[in-house]
């Protein structure tokens, strides 16, 4: 498979039951990088030894239902250090938990749902998380040109609704829906937010995993362990050193089946969030619809099929992996240093891969 796509592929620079099962489904297609710890999904604790002969323990703990999939914790330590480790997981997993809390837009009493169901004029007191949260996410609005918006969300529930109504948003629909929210009719304070208007509503899919996965992480590095990770519906968070090996190696799915398209090695560990674009929000006469939406058009993103980026922290890779989902390969001009990316587009028959320079270092 590789050899072939070394031939065919150009190579440039770049929370009600039915909400949380579309959220599952999401979740399900978009899970493209799959670390190689995760084969650990069988077992909670096993020994290994590094390259230098040392015995190391890893130790990893599973959860459930958290921001409408699955995760995966893990911690290498030395021996004698795994019910410290135990405890540090339990930890993460509650920073995981706080900030789906806090962030989640489908659980109507979390801080987020609060603020959609405000009416205009109100301040809502946020914590200072989910107000970092908002800062981070306006200004990433800026730094992509404007294709990471939050405050789309009337726009994406109009692309939602399409299997029930039957066919898709009129340009009218779609202009109006933008207009109801943006980030004019926002205002940010010291202690909440207030919206000018009642149609406002914001939808942080595109970070607050990100987000959760940073904090659970940063659980883990203060536990003083050889290592650590945080995997949360395929996007993940490593760091120190793995259980085996020197460095930790990510798996990318090929978008057109169930190979791997390539393997990327983070030597300094970091973060790796892929999104894609076979998760599909509906289908109208035969065309199914991305459930990426551009906000800059109100359409889906359906140009690229699938984006992986590599970043220090999670909410960079999250937030650009979604930009770079709307700008294509055209978005490597904006990215900042740090961010390395490598997109798919094209067909099954004619497939294409842009990648930033260090991202093609990085494979393995």
């Amino acid at each position: 498979m590789w050899n072939r796509m070394n031939r065919d592929y150009s190579y440039q620079h770049r929370e009600d039951a039915a909400a949380k099962r579309y959220r599952r489904r999401e979740d399900a297609a978009a899970k493209l990088a799959i670390v190689a710890i995760i084969v650990l999904t069988g077992v909670g604790l096993w020994k290994t030894s590094d390259r230098r002969g040392q015995n190391l323990l890893a130790v990893v703990r599973h959860c459930t239902a958290v921001m409408g999939t699955d995760c995966s914790i893990a911690a290498t330590v030395e021996p004698g250090r795994r019910a410290n480790a135990e405890k540090f997981l339990h930890r993460a997993e509650a920073a995981l938990r706080t900030a789906e809390a806090l962030l989640s837009t489908w659980l109507d009493d979390s801080e987020l749902g609060r603020f959609n169901a405000a009416k205009a004029d109100k301040h809502v007191s946020l914590s200072a998380e989910s107000l970092n949260v908002l800062h981070t996410a306006h200004d990433a609005f800026v730094q992509t040109d404007c294709a990471f918006d939050v405050t789309c969300r009337p726009v994406i529930e109009l692309w939602r609704a399409v299997p029930k109504r039957g066919d898709v948003p009129t340009r009218a629909d779609l202009d109006r829906a933008r207009a109801e929210s943006n980030w004019d009719l926002i205002r940010l304070t010291d202690s909440g937010a207030v919206k000018l208007a009642d149609t406002v509503r914001v939808d942080l899919g595109g970070i607050a995993k990100g987000h959760a996965i940073d904090r659970a992480a940063d659980v883990l590095r203060r536990a003083e362990l050889a290592g650590g990770l945080v995997e949360v519906g395929g996007d993940i968070v490593c760091f120190g050193r793995p259980p085996s090996g020197e460095s930790w190696e990510v798996d990318i799915k090929n978008p057109f089946g169930d190979s791997r398209l390539a393997q990327v090695r983070l030597p300094d560990g970091g973060a790796v969030c892929t999104s894609a674009n076979n998760a599909r929000c509906g289908e109208s006469a035969g065309r199914r619809y991305s459930h990426i939406i551009d906000p800059r058009t109100g359409q889906p993103a359906d140009a690229v099929l699938s984006v992986t980026v590599v970043a220090a922290d999670a909410v960079t890779a999250d937030i650009w992996a979604t930009a770079l989902s709307v700008l294509g390969p055209a978005g490597f001009d904006l990215i900042p240093n740090g961010v390395e990316a490598m997109i798919v587009t094209g067909t099954q028959d004619d497939p294409k891969i842009h990648c930033t320079p260090r991202f093609r270092r990085l494979m393995k």
